[in-house]
């Protein structure tokens, strides 16, 4: 039987609204630009990305998994508000009198115009990265007894980002790419933000330790019900 928390927190609405804010400008602005360092090709947007895989942490440490998972479903939410929004604003004729629109409607085409591959493999992989994250950290939080944050942290982290990656880059990208290229950039990108969360420990350490805290609270998912599909406290 899921293990019910009708308590109301100070500070989940903040942390719901900065998961949803990250979450938003990494899928939306983060893809309008490719970044080259160090002879490496990436998404600006994996930069950023990562951090809401660090929300997600402390949702589920503190919170625990239930409460995530509205934060979850949240984000999709607001993924497929902003899809459907940019096609239907994409899908407008634009006024030829305004001598503007003639700059920025194709601008608008590049930057937003995503195929439905992209799309989909996009909202498919932060689907199913985000709940294999949280279910994995609030599984690891019970096997530990609550000790050793670090391993929670980076371990869901692990195992959500490789979700990701595999789903996103397949669906988008297969029989566009060669496949030497797109295991590349699986293996790369996903390095890049298991790293990212690696070397925030210190700031989720933080965080985490504030809203324990502050909230005087820090759930333990002995009777969850870790299914996806509910919305259940």
């Amino acid at each position: 039987m899921q293990a019910e928390n009708p308590r109301h927190y100070k500070y989940y609405d903040l942390v719901m609204a900065a998961f949803v804010t990250v979450l938003l400008c990494s899928n939306i602005i983060g893809p309008g630009k490719v970044c080259r360092i160090w002879g490496f090709s990436f998404g600006a947007g994996n930069l950023f990305f990562p951090i809401s895989y660090i929300f997600g942490d402390i949702l589920t440490e503190v919170y625990g998994y239930a409460r995530a998972r509205k934060v979850i479903w949240a984000g999709f939410g607001a993924m497929l508000f902003a899809t459907i929004m940019s096609q239907i604003v994409l899908g407008m004729p634009a006024d030829p009198n305004e001598p503007y629109n003639a700059v920025i409607d194709p601008a608008l085409h590049t930057v937003f115009g995503n195929t439905w591959r992209i799309v989909a493999g996009s909202m498919l992989a932060f689907w199913a990265g985000d709940f294999l994250n949280s279910f994995v950290l609030a599984k690891m939080k019970v096997w530990t007894q609550g000790k050793y944050l670090w391993t929670r942290t980076i371990g869901s982290t692990a195992a959500g980002q490789a979700i990701d990656s595999l789903i996103f880059y397949p669906v988008a990208f297969w029989g566009l790419w060669d496949p030497a290229t797109m295991m590349s950039a699986i293996a790369f990108n996903y390095v890049l933000k298991v790293s990212w969360e690696a070397i925030n420990t210190p700031v989720t350490y933080a965080i985490v330790g504030f809203l324990k805290r502050a909230e005087n609270e820090d759930w333990f998912d002995n009777q969850t019900d870790f299914t996806p599909f509910s919305l259940q406290d």
